[in-house]
């Protein structure tokens, strides 16, 4: 069985980071977001096919240098293609049924339940779907009484919206679902596609656990809290020469030694958190230096960036060697 994972996009929300470092590469909980999302994949998955675009030259390098625990493929869409363009260009040779997978979606699902699901129902795919307050930004499902998806409406008004069960961006499909979609055309798997599908037998999942949209500063620093708290990043314990609560996820090679740590923060290679610096709820990323009575709170620091010594920043996200 293989996953298709969707990195296209220019996280534009995540900008400045984003201009010099794709968004699925940011280190939360201590490793890169898209290795949280390839954690998911249950062991019935040999190998995860990358979809990717902005940026894949940066991501196939770091996979092809840093391995996840399962082999991976990279296929690029030479242009912007949407996402039912880059599932069609990258689903060449791929599994009956796949796995289909947001590259930003943060989550404590149980996969393997969701593919039993699939295989009981004999639809033609299974979207998981988690209920949120607020279900405008999202793809929001109709249910009937048996849980299949009679509507499926992309980012409706509230009043439009049929329900508040949104796509969680993890689903299941039988290879026939790509076959739908047209070769090298570019359009939206959620808003062309899908609504097209459903009269063959889409089914919900209804997800329970944690559940997170990291496209957004806030979205992305809430993710790793989720992964702190289930245990799935860092350790409790803040390092020895340093004072504070933790949990924390600090690289090996990075200095830290005098520096304070609220809960929930990362800082990654070679990074230099100075003494009396005090971090929490941050993500201090590769090569970056946060200088003597510096704080950084609820805040992502780019790489090589700098906070100078005595200053605070606070939700702000500061671009590769950009100084504060």
């Amino acid at each position: 069985m293989k996953a298709l994972v969707l990195i296209g996009g220019f996280g534009t929300r995540l900008r400045p980071v984003t201009y010099s470092v794709p968004k699925q590469l940011i280190p939360i909980a201590g490793k890169p977001m898209l290795y949280h999302v390839l954690d998911l994949l249950p062991p019935t998955v040999e190998e995860a096919v990358l979809a990717t675009g902005y940026k894949a030259d940066a991501i196939a390098r770091y996979v092809t240098e840093h391995p996840p625990h399962l082999p991976v493929r990279t296929i690029v869409e030479a242009e912007p293609l949407g996402t039912g363009g880059a599932m069609r260009n990258a689903g060449a040779g791929m599994s009956d049924p796949f796995l289909l997978m947001n590259s930003d979606v943060i989550a404590g699902f149980d996969l393997a339940s969701l593919l039993a699901q699939h295989a009981a129902h004999a639809g033609l795919g299974t979207m998981t779907l988690v209920e949120v307050d607020d279900p405008t930004p999202y793809g929001v499902a109709e249910l009937d009484p048996d849980d299949r998806i009679r509507r499926f409406v992309e980012k409706p008004t509230r009043e439009e919206a049929p329900s508040r069960w949104i796509n969680a961006g993890l689903g299941v499909w039988r290879r026939e679902a790509l076959d739908r979609i047209p070769d090298r055309t570019p359009l939206s798997w959620e808003r062309e596609v899908v609504p097209t599908l459903l009269a063959d037998g889409v089914f919900a999942y209804r997800a329970t656990g944690f559940w997170e949209d990291a496209g957004t500063p806030e979205r992305l620093l809430r993710a790793q809290r989720y992964l702190f708290d289930a245990g799935r990043g860092g350790r409790r314990a803040v390092p020895k020469g340093t004072t504070g609560q933790g949990p924390v996820a600090i690289d090996p090679s990075a200095m830290v030694e005098g520096a304070t740590f609220g809960g929930s923060v990362t800082v990654a290679p070679h990074a230099v958190v100075g003494a009396g610096a005090y971090l929490e709820d941050a993500i201090v990323m590769d090569g970056a230096t946060i200088a003597p009575g510096a704080s950084v709170l609820h805040s992502i620091v780019g790489p090589h960036a700098r906070v100078r010594a005595g200053h605070r920043v606070s939700h702000q996200v500061l671009g590769e060697a950009a100084e504060a």
